[in-house]
């Protein structure tokens, strides 16, 4: 009996499998769209350099995108020239930050007014990838080899209208299906076979008859009373659908002055947390179970200062954390809607949370930032520079798996190691 325990004992410890499921981050914002890793034994301040240094490469072409991490292998994705063309690229690199495979999903964003280059973080399940182009191509690759399995272009198929900035969002993966938000004059989102990319189910958008344009987010799911709940966010609304079917759940008007939504919500115990820029500010929600299985959003607190832009936000303990359109790091108490702090350091940026820490990155003075996350006031425990002088926007967010913290700006990936000793 001895025998047999520690025989389990060892492969619960030391099991592949769960070491695989640690080390990895499938999706933007992490598999439950928090932001938040699940690494611990961390640095708890850098020198002042930063940490050490591991690799950087300046071959994965011009993006915004962030990291998505699996099995040992980086994927991500960027604008690069290929026979003449300038295509959106998907890279599989090792753990080096070297090329294990590359393929294209379609022909590149480049109109310079618009902010060329990839925006979609790359969507990781079961050994395949799934990424979205600004122009709307979604392609199933082959994980190990890069082998493309199906695609299609929703977009162009619906005929549907875009922001300016044309589509900014990744998908998830919901069971079997790929989450699409698509916007138009029928549909907010549309679910596809996460094998053949055929499509499953239709969402009709609620009150808005001549149809929606979808914002710039991620779709974001949660579990509620019994129910998958999937919101997608058009530049108008908030939108609940039942993950299964596409039924409309809820729907929550949801519009700042520059008609676009970029961050993600965050639920927590009953309640549905939303943020915008532009001076809107941020919402909390109480849902609560109709008897026709829809649901019922009643606002519990509105605060107009901590207003996201698209940097994301995370919530620690009891409150929520980020930056706001003018500039400023900010606290709000997650069921109060108290503000605790607001400080101006270093423009707005983007966020990520990891072992007690809150990682972040400025998107003009590619600064990274290590923030101890107290309520009441902006306590900065570290900060560098990125080496690189290249022009544009830091708008991938910090990711921190393995024990590294991998940053993104234009055309260059860098490898930090944050391990503690």
């Amino acid at each position: 009996m001895l025998r047999q325990f520690l025989f389990a004992l060892f492969f619960t410890v030391i099991s592949p499998s769960l070491l695989l499921v640690a080390g990895d981050w499938t999706s933007f914002r992490g598999s439950d769209g928090s932001g938040k890793s699940p690494d611990t034994g961390l640095l708890k301040q850098w020198d002042e350099g930063g940490p050490r240094l591991l690799w950087t490469i300046d071959s994965i072409g011009f993006g915004y995108s962030n990291v998505a991490v699996a099995e040992g292998k980086i994927y991500i994705t960027g604008n690069a020239e290929r026979e003449g063309k300038i295509l959106s690229m998907l890279f599989c690199l090792d753990k080096e930050g070297n090329k294990i495979w590359e393929n294209d999903n379609g022909l590149a964003h480049t109109d310079i007014r618009e902010y060329p280059g990839t925006r979609a973080t790359p969507t990781i399940d079961d050994g395949f990838v799934y990424d979205v182009s600004p122009l709307g191509e979604i392609t199933c690759f082959d994980a190990q080899t890069g082998r493309k399995i199906w695609d299609r272009n929703p977009l162009k198929e619906y005929e549907a209208p875009t922001e300016p900035w044309l589509l900014g969002n990744s998908v998830i993966i919901e069971r079997d299906n790929v989450i699409y938000p698509l916007g138009g004059p029928k549909h907010i989102a549309i679910a596809l076979d996460k094998k053949t990319g055929k499509t499953v189910w239709e969402a009709p958008p609620v009150a808005q008859p001549r149809g929606v344009v979808v914002g710039s987010t991620t779709p974001y799911s949660f579990d509620f009373e019994g129910i998958r709940v999937v919101t997608v966010l058009s530049i108008a609304t908030v939108e609940g659908l039942d993950a299964k079917t596409g039924k409309n759940l809820f729907s929550i008007p949801f519009r700042n002055n520059s008609r676009t939504n970029c961050t993600m919500p965050i639920y927590h115990e009953g309640h549905l947390f939303l943020t915008t820029g532009y001076g809107f500010g941020a919402r909390l929600f109480r849902l609560t179970k109709n008897a026709d299985g829809t649901l019922r959003p009643a606002e519990v607190w509105a605060e107009q200062r901590f207003d996201n832009q698209h940097g994301g936000v995370v919530l620690v303990d009891d409150h929520v954390y980020g930056t706001t359109f003018n500039g400023s790091w900010g606290s709000i108490n997650f069921r109060t809607g108290e503000i605790g702090y607001l400080a101006r350091v270093g423009g707005k940026g983007s966020i990520h949370y990891a072992d007690g820490l809150l990682y972040g990155l400025t998107e003009d003075a590619k600064t990274v930032l290590l923030i101890k996350p107290e309520p009441r006031e902006f306590v900065l425990v570290s900060q560098f520079e990125l080496p690189n002088e290249t022009e544009g926007k830091s708008w991938a967010h910090p990711v921190v798996i393995g024990g590294r913290l991998y940053l993104r700006h234009a055309q260059y990936l860098y490898c930090y190691d944050v391990k503690a000793e």
